[in-house]
């Protein structure tokens, strides 16, 4: 399994409206081959700092299943402009 964990900042006073349309974006993320599960956890210090949590089969299912495919389109259609600067991405596996 592959956990990739992606760091958010979002537009100041945008949070509201970022977390609405990831409420209808995940369907999309949801619908690869490979996903397993996500956790979206907004920062206490940081207002407008997330980081999203997703569960992977293998690496390829994020960097190639997701983003090659058109639900990354609407993906990124739906929540890319709230970003600044662009999320930070990395993959872990657990040891």
């Amino acid at each position: 399994m592959i956990l990739e964990v992606a760091t958010l900042f979002i537009k100041k006073g945008e949070s509201q409206l970022f977390e609405a349309d990831f409420k209808i974006a995940i369907q999309f993320l949801c619908q690869i081959s490979g996903y397993q599960s996500h956790s979206l956890q907004k920062c206490v210090e940081q207002d407008d700092k997330y980081i999203l949590l997703v569960n992977w089969n293998k690496l390829e299912d994020h960097t190639i299943g997701f983003r090659q495919s058109p639900q990354y389109l609407e993906w990124k259609k739906l929540l890319h402009h709230y970003f600044i600067p662009s999320p930070i991405v990395e993959h872990y596996e657990a040891i």
